[in-house]
C-alpha cells in the first residue's frame, strides 16, 4: 500500500496541471456542500432557537387530553384546573434537567381605543418565565428582543403589549390605554382596562393587525378563571427531550391526570416543511457535485491511462497482477479526492471567517427582524463529505482502471 501512495504521488506530480484542475474541482465542490450545509444547520438551529427561545415556547408543551383537536371548537372544555397545574408543575420543578414549567393561557376577544374596535388574540404568560426562557437562547437568540418599549410585568397586570400593525388600526402606540373585552369560561362579557407598554414585532404578517401579548394574571381575570390551557417546560439540555417526556408522561398518568405532552416541533409544523425543503436543496446540491467529481476522476484517469499505457505493460511484464494496476489507478484517485478535500476544508474556513469577520445581516422568514447571517463548522458533515468523495473517486477510478488492467502486455509494450 505504502508503494501505491508513493507511486500515486509521484504520477500525480507529473501530470500535475491536470492534476491541479481536478483536485480544483473537488475542492469547490467540498466547499459547496459545506457551506450550504453550514448555512442549513444555522438555518435549523434559529428555527428551533426562535420558537423555543425568543417566542418563549420551551422544548415541550403539556395539554389537556384532546386539546390539540377539540379544543379549537371549545377552548374552555379543555384547559387545566388550578389544581392540575400546581400537581404538573410541582412534578417538573422536582425534575433538576427541567429549567422552568410556565403555564400558559390564549386569548381571544375585542380590543377598543374607546371609538372603534378590533379583534385579537393574545398569549398570556408570566412574564419573569418568559424573560428566563428567552435568555437561555444561544448566541443572539439569547439578546434579541421582539418587541419595543418595556417588558412585561407581573406586578403591573394592566401593562400589554400590541403589534405595530394592531396599534396601528385603533392609533394606539406605546403609554396608549385600551380596552380588551372576551367572554368568560361561563359565557358573560368581561372588559379589562390596558396599558401599551410595548410594540410587539409579528412572527407572521398574518399576525400583524390582531396579535397581542399579556401578563398570565391578566387573561386570567379576564377569563375570570385560575386555570391554562397549556405548561411550557424549557430543559437545560435539548437532547434530554425524550427521556423528559417519557417520564413525565408515566409519572402524570400516575398521579391520574389526563394530559398529552408534545414536543416543540410537533406544534410547529412548518418546522419540517422548510427542514424538508432545505434537505431537497442540500441533496441536489450533493448530488451535482458527486456528478462533477465522478466525471472529472474519469476524465482524469482516462487520460492517465492512455498517456501510461507502456508504462502499465511494463508494470505487468514485471509480475504486478491486474488487481494491483487497478489498486495504483484507484489510489491515485483517492489522493486526488484527498488533497480536494483539504483544500475544500480551507476554502470553506476561510468563507466562514469572512462571513463571521463582516458580520452580514439579513431577514429570515420566521423572525421579523434583521439578524445575523451565520454559517455554521458541521464536523461530521466534513467527515461525510471526505469519505463519500473518497468512496466515490476510487471508484469512478475503476472503470478505466480494469481496461487498463485487461490490456495484452505485448500490446500495451509496443503502445506508441
Amino acid at each position: 500500500m505504502k508503494m501505491w501512495i508513493k507511486l500515486g504521488f509521484r504520477n500525480l506530480w507529473k501530470n500535475r496541471r491536470r492534476s491541479l484542475f481536478t483536485i480544483a474541482a473537488i475542492s469547490f465542490g467540498f466547499a459547496a456542500v459545506n457551506l450550504l450545509g453550514g448555512f442549513t444547520h444555522y438555518v435549523f438551529r434559529g428555527l428551533e432557537d426562535s420558537y423555543v427561545y425568543a417566542y418563549g415556547n420551551g422544548h415541550m408543551s403539556i395539554f389537556k387530553q384532546g386539546y390539540l383537536k377539540e379544543g379549537a371548537l371549545d377552548p374552555t372544555s379543555y384547559l387545566l384546573d388550578a389544581s392540575t397545574l400546581r400537581t404538573i408543575i410541582k412534578r417538573c420543578d422536582e425534575d433538576a434537567r427541567i429549567v422552568v414549567a410556565t403555564p400558559q393561557l390564549n386569548i381571544n376577544g375585542l380590543v377598543s381605543n374607546g371609538n372603534s374596535s378590533s379583534i385579537m388574540i393574545a398569549e398570556g404568560r408570566v412574564p419573569e418565565d418568559a424573560q428566563l426562557i428567552r435568555s437561555h437562547g444561544h448566541g443572539f437568540i439569547g439578546k434579541l428582543k421582539m418587541f419595543r418599549g418595556a417588558e412585561l410585568s407581573s406586578g403591573d397586570e394592566g401593562g400589554v403589549g400590541m403589534t405595530t400593525g394592531l396599534g396601528e388600526k385603533l392609533g394606539l402606540g406605546l403609554d396608549s390605554n385600551a380596552i380588551v373585552m372576551a367572554a368568560t369560561v361561563d359565557g358573560f362579557m368581561n372588559a379589562l382596562d390596558a396599558n401599551v407598554v410595548q410594540v410587539l414585532d409579528a412572527p407572521m404578517d398574518i399576525l400583524d393587525d390582531m396579535l397581542m401579548a399579556v401578563p398570565l394574571s391578566f387573561a386570567q381575570d379576564l377569563y375570570e378563571t385560575q386555570s391554562a390551557d397549556r405548561i411550557n417546560v424549557l430543559l437545560s439540555d435539548p437532547d434530554d427531550k425524550d427521556r423528559v417526556m417519557a417520564e413525565l408522561a408515566r409519572d402524570l398518568q400516575q398521579a391520574g391526570l389526563s394530559v398529552e405532552i408534545h414536543p416543540w416541533d410537533e406544534l410547529r409544523p412548518s418546522y419540517l416543511r422548510i427542514k424538508n425543503m432545505f434537505d431537497v436543496i442540500f441533496s441536489f446540491v450533493f448530488a451535482i457535485v458527486l456528478i462533477i467529481v465522478f466525471l472529472s476522476i474519469v476524465n482524469t484517469v482516462g487520460m492517465a491511462v492512455l498517456e501510461r499505457t507502456r508504462e502499465i505493460g511494463t508494470l505487468r511484464s514485471l509480475g504486478c497482477k491486474r488487481h494491483d494496476v487497478i489498486a495504483m489507478f484507484a489510489t491515485e484517485a483517492g489522493l486526488l479526492a484527498l488533497f480536494g478535500s483539504i483544500l475544500g476544508a480551507m476554502v470553506t474556513f476561510a468563507c466562514w471567517a469572512y462571513v463571521t469577520w463582516s458580520q452580514p445581516t439579513w431577514t429570515p422568514p420566521n423572525i421579523p427582524k434583521e439578524v445575523p447571517l451565520e454559517i455554521h463548522l458541521v464536523p461530521w458533515l466534513f467527515v461525510a463529505s471526505l469519505c463519500c468523495l473518497m468512496i466515490l473517486a476510487s471508484t469512478a477510478a475503476l472503470v478505466p482502471a480494469r481496461r487498463a488492467a485487461r490490456m495484452n502486455i505485448i500490446d500495451a509494450l509496443g503502445h506508441t
